[in-house]
This record gives C-alpha cells, structure tokens and sequence, in this order.
C-alpha cells in the first residue's frame, strides 16, 4: 500500500508540466575529442604493459602479436627493448622467483617460467639463488597449513601431496612431514 503512495506521488510530480522546462535530446555519441584520438602505438602499448611489471620476451611477443599482425616490427620492437635494458629475460626470471618463491618451491617454479618462455640456462641461474633456503621455505609452509607432525598414514600423504603440489621435492616433504612409527 505504501508503495502504490509513492507510486502516485511520483506520478503527480512527473505530470507537472509547468514546473520543469523541456529538455533537449542529445544524440549519444562520443565527445568530440575522443574521435579525434589515434589508437595507441604499438611502442606505446608495450611501454605501457612494462611500466606494471616486468615481462619475458616471448610472453611480451605474444601480446604484441595480438596488437599487430607484423611480426617483424614485433621483433625490432623487441630488440630495441633488450638493447635498452628494459627488456630482460634474466631480470625477469630473479624478479619471478623471489616474488614466487616464498610460496612454491623450485620444481613449480621451473615450470612457470619454461611456460613464460624463459631459456633453461636462466632458469638455472635463477632457481641456484634461492636453492639453499628451498627445506626452509617448504617448513615454513607447511608451519602455516598444518603446524603439528601428523598423526597417521593418511594425514601424513596429505601433507606430502600439499608440498608437492607447491613444486617441492619429495625428499624434502617427506624430511618435514617426519618419520612415523610403522
């Protein structure tokens, strides 16, 4: 009932002619200076995706193939890039590992960057800077999740199969996990 009120209430001040003056219909079109703008370059997109993080050269090679269809103007871009220093796929893959590398281990790892693009050389180079703390990441990982040694078999495969879906080695899952009594 308090609804059909304000219902008619609103229809009351709708009808007023007199009180509100007529309105002019504007077509709905871009301003005028949006139509006048170039799509960005395809310098200034890669710029741009380099400016939020850094990039392997082959993940940066393939959006820009999304963008342009000319794969040799790709390539120079590219090349222009790494000469400059922006373009790194070396900084890349330390930059990858030590932001990922508190939560998953080298095996992981390894393989997110070969899916990157990265050549295995950087990789190995990568992954020897952070191998010497890899059992005391995987501990303090499995500190978070579990905190206690397990009590059983299956609690214990449990823990294993956590640390090695983090791309730690089973060696090391089942060095923290401990020995049970069998």
């Amino acid at each position: 009932m308090m609804a059909n009120k304000a219902a008619g209430e609103n229809r009351s001040l709708v009808s007023s002619d007199s009180a509100l003056p007529e309105e002019k219909v504007v077509p709905a079109t871009a301003p005028s200076h949006s139509r006048n703008k170039k799509p960005p370059s395809l310098r200034s997109k890669a710029l741009q995706y380099l400016a939020r993080r850094d990039y392997a050269r082959a993940e940066l090679r393939q959006k820009l193939l999304l963008l342009s269809e000319d794969a040799e103007e790709v390539e120079a871009l590219l090349e222009d890039f790494s000469a400059r220093g922006w373009l790194s796929d070396t900084r890349f893959a330390e930059q990858w590992t030590h932001q990922r590398g508190s939560r998953y281990g080298a095996q992981r790892l390894k393989q997110e960057l070969r899916m990157k693009g990265v050549a295995e050389e950087t990789i190995a180079t990568a992954l020897e800077e952070i191998a010497d703390g890899e059992e005391a990441r995987a501990r303090a990982i499995w500190q978070r999740k579990f905190g206690a040694l397990p009590a059983d078999m299956n609690e214990r495969a449990r823990q294993v199969r956590f640390l090695a879906a983090r791309g730690f080695s089973l060696d090391i899952a089942y060095k923290i996990t401990g020995s049970l009594d069998e």
